[in-house]
């Protein structure tokens, strides 16, 4: 490569964002795009919605709202300075976990459902927490709560579509659990 490119291309160059910077594109679509650029976050969010989908009933909602609910509770915590331990590892075990229980077709009541993804959902919300940056932290929640809720529509759509299809509800639910697993060995 010739200097004068390498130069250019120094100059040129701009920081990197994982997320979208709050102060250019303002502090709900921050909120909304951060769940969408972890893969840690999208499998955990699409397997939530692929077993309320599972279990059916009550838990279709309960379990997804129940996630939200705690989420926005564990943001909450991160934004008052309490200090959560192992918070990655668990948003990482989320994948996994909830993931096996898809693949094991494991179908408890509705309210023990919840409680198992509020458990995860309070480290993705502490998460959230941590990397408010800049951004106005009622917009960012806000922000961030309906990207959750849309991935988790959406493996409830994908759930519901495939429910009656054999094994692959437990086959995506597996290979949540396989992705999940990857990617706390990167």
């Amino acid at each position: 490569m010739k200097p004068i490119f390498t130069i250019f291309a120094i100059f040129a160059a701009s920081p990197a964002l994982a997320h979208l910077d709050p102060g250019a594109h303002g502090s709900v679509a921050a909120g909304l795009s951060h769940p969408l650029f972890g893969a840690d976050h999208i499998l955990a969010m699409l397997v939530v919605g692929l077993w309320a989908a599972q279990i059916g009933g009550r838990a279709v909602w309960s379990v997804p709202a129940g996630f939200v609910g705690t989420m926005l509770a564990g943001f909450a915590l991160s934004l008052t300075g309490v200090v959560l331990p192992m918070v990655e590892p668990m948003i990482l075990a989320s994948s996994v976990a909830l993931g096996l229980l898809v693949a094991m077709a494991v179908r408890p009541d509705a309210w023990l459902a919840t409680g198992v993804v509020a458990l995860f959902a309070l480290f993705h919300g502490y998460a959230h927490g941590a990397e408010l940056g800049g951004a106005d932290a009622a917009a960012f929640g806000t922000g961030f709560a309906l990207a959750t809720a849309g991935l988790h529509g959406l493996g409830i759509g994908i759930g519901l579509l495939v429910r009656n299809a054999g094994l692959t509800l437990r086959i995506l639910g597996g290979g949540t659990a396989i992705a999940g697993l990857a990617l706390t060995l990167a």
